[in-house]
């Protein structure tokens, strides 16, 4: 692909002042990757556009991002700007890839929600995300897209979001958008009359503009006694008002953008004048003080296949310079070499990162997405990841695959903290545990394409169990003798149901029928037919009393009773009915409280019982259930589904209890 970029990148900046984080957030579709390539051309870091179909933005560079048309991770394209160096995050819209939109977040001071004019709803997901950079103090903007979009009238996108995002004093217009012919030609500042684009003379922008000022004026009183006394407003005063009810949340600018760059410029200016830099972070992380001992987190793993291992950092405190030794919170040194400033998959050589920048170092050998690097000791707090709650069983393809799988996992789960790698003790299974399809879908490709590594998935197993339904007796009698050492051993067992009790062994031999030394041989024997069950699972949930046997002087030992305790243990099964018990989990399910029904009966669809429900917050519900673990699978995907994607679920273990006669049967295998 012919290089598009400009051959003079953002210059790193040398204090904090000079920077601006922005991430680029919204649902999946709305134009972010679009809005951060017209960003980047407008600022001069690329000669001409790119696009999502055809694979060619800087911010979508893995195929299997080609493949599915969208974003699987944020990227970060620094971008100078009048004297800054604006790094936009571009984050996926996509619920699978959260993981990464709350990495970019923690690297930002501010987000720009990109809306698609298209929409004539914020998703729900977005509403959530929204009211969470709220609680976080995170300054919001909004951006909207595809405005070309036919029958789309401004005036009704710009009331949607009002009501659903604030209000018509918090949610507004800082430019007069051009709108013609099924396009936008250009935007007029409201504040200072300055025209972005081409757009046609607007009219009387005096009733607009005064509704402006007074709001901006509102939180100051100094300015608002000069807007009452009638007072002209320079442009400095009314622009440190917008900085200031921006920073506090009391203002949330809309601008509007399109493909061809119309209003980047506008939105690159607005970032300019009113967005915090790291040094008016208001959350409880350290200040950006480039002076102070270094603090960085690392906020992304790569993977290149020239330079190895690629992590992100993130620089709170400090500045950081090449040939820095830092460590990790379990004192691990890492030695942190060159450094590079990347813009998508590109790296650019710099001298060193300033606190509130963002920079990546290669060849680290312990860190992993998350952690702390730091010279004095601090430990930076983890942000939010989604739990992978979809479980998918996978197996080698060949000798050399399983030769090369284990390493190439603890690669991936370095680099993808939302990745979960088991090995299932029960079922001897290699479970992959992803928060949704499309994230398993990146996570096998990057097992073939990076790793060379091909596994297949399998059909995903449960742990069952097995248990005694009624009390019952075997006799176990075990004798060889065909000439030199033989074995003999005979022991009966009594085998009782114990619902919840796991494994009791007793002892009621009377006169010594079994040698004291011999008692632990049928125990173990006992143990052992269990662990590997009678009908191909593990039993548990009994109570085995050892009442009688026999011995022989020269014959018996350890072997023959450990046979003869487990024959006696399959004659016991054969006088009564074996019951096959399955894990049942615990969930909770938190979701808007419209999709209360529709999941309560799926709940009661898959066996479940449902323990009641509770307040979960404003408009929301917490359904607490017990479900068999069997019916849980596919659940992720099944309830994003049913509740458009808002609902959220935790599961832990309960118990093991009975599963119904008809599906035991599917699931009894030979002994």
């Amino acid at each position: 692909m012919p290089d598009r970029t400009a051959h003079s990148p953002a210059t790193p900046a040398d204090r904090p002042g000079r920077l601006r984080n922005l991430a680029l957030v919204g649902a999946g579709g709305a134009g972010k990757t679009t809005l951060a390539e017209a960003l980047a051309l407008t600022a001069g870091a690329l000669t001409r556009p790119g696009t999502v179909p055809d694979g060619t933005t800087v911010a979508d560079w893995e195929d299997i991002e080609h493949q599915q048309q969208r974003s699987v991770q944020f990227a970060l394209l620094p971008l100078p700007w009048q004297d800054l160096t604006v790094n936009v995050l571009d984050t996926p819209g996509y619920a699978d890839f959260a993981g990464e939109l709350h990495a970019a977040l923690r690297a930002a001071e501010a987000a720009v929600f990109v809306h698609s004019a298209a929409d004539e709803t914020v998703a729900r997901p977005v509403r959530a995300l929204w009211q969470s950079c709220e609680a976080a103090h995170l300054p919001r903007a909004l951006a909207l897209t595809h405005l070309n979009t036919a029958r789309v009238r401004l005036d009704d996108v710009l009331r949607m979001l009002q009501d659903t995002l604030g209000t018509p004093d918090t949610v507004r217009l800082l430019h007069h958008p051009d709108l013609r012919d099924g396009r936008l030609h250009g935007s007029t500042d409201l504040l200072t009359g300055r025209a972005y684009g081409k757009p046609d003379a607007p009219g009387d922008l005096t009733a607009e503009r005064a509704r402006l000022v007074e709001a901006l004026a509102g939180e100051d009183d100094t300015l608002m006694e000069r807007y009452l006394d009638g007072a002209d407003l320079d442009t400095a005063a009314l622009t440190a008002g917008l900085r200031r009810e921006f920073l506090a949340g009391t203002l949330h600018p809309v601008l509007a953008t399109a493909p061809d760059g119309t209003g980047c410029d506008a939105l690159l200016d607005l970032v300019a004048a009113a967005f915090p830099s790291p040094a008016d972070r208001a959350d409880d992380l350290p200040a950006a003080d480039p002076d102070a001992p270094l603090a960085a987190q690392v906020v992304q793993t790569g993977e290149d296949p020239y330079l190895g291992r690629l992590s992100l950092l993130r620089i709170f405190t400090g500045t950081l310079r090449p040939d820095t030794t830092a460590h990790l919170p379990d004192g691990t040194d890492e030695r942190l070499t060159a450094l590079h400033s990347p813009f998508g998959h590109q790296l650019r050589p710099v001298p060193q990162a300033v606190a509130g920048d963002l920079v990546t170092v290669a060849k680290l050998t312990a860190a992993r997405t998350g952690d702390t690097l730091t010279t004095d000791g601090a430990v930076l707090p983890p942000w939010p990841l989604p739990e992978a709650l979809l479980p998918t069983a996978v197996q080698a393809r060949s000798k050399a695959d399983e030769d090369k799988l284990s390493q190439a996992l603890g690669r991936l789960t370095a680099q993808d903290p939302a990745l979960r790698v088991e090995q299932n003790p029960d079922t001897h299974q290699l479970v992959l545990w992803c928060t949704g399809e499309a994230h398993l879908a990146v996570t096998l490709d990057r097992l073939t394409d990076r790793h060379g590594v091909h596994v297949e998935t399998v059909p995903y197993e449960v742990a069952l169990r097995e248990t005694f339904a009624a009390p019952a007796s075997g006799h176990g009698r075990h004798v060889k003798q065909s000439g030199g050492h033989g074995q003999y051993a005979i022991c009966d067992l009594t085998v009782e149901p114990l619902p919840g009790g796991g494994f009791e062994f007793v002892d009621r031999v009377v006169g010594g029928a079994v040698p004291r030394n011999f008692v632990p041989s049928v125990e173990k024997g006992v143990r052992a037919q269990l662990a590997h069950g009678l009908h191909g699972h593990p039993m548990t949930d009994v109570r085995v009393t050892l009442t009688d046997g026999k011995a022989h002087s020269v014959d018996s030992s350890d072997a023959a009773f450990q046979t003869a305790a487990a024959l006696a243990l399959k004659e016991a099964a054969d006088h009564t009915d074996v019951r096959v018990l399955e894990p049942v989990d615990e969930v909770r399910v938190l979701l808007p409280d419209e999709y209360q029904g529709a999941v309560l009966t799926d709940l009661s669809a898959r066996r479940g019982h449902v323990l009641g429900t509770e307040i979960g917050g404003p408009g929301l519900s917490l359904v607490r259930a017990e479900v068999p673990e069997l019916e849980l699978a596919r659940y992720p995907l099944d309830l994003r589904s049913l509740s458009h994607g808002t609902g959220q679920f935790t599961r832990s273990y309960l118990r093991h209890s009975p599963m119904p006669a008809h599906l035991a049967a599917q699931y009894a295998t030979a002994g």
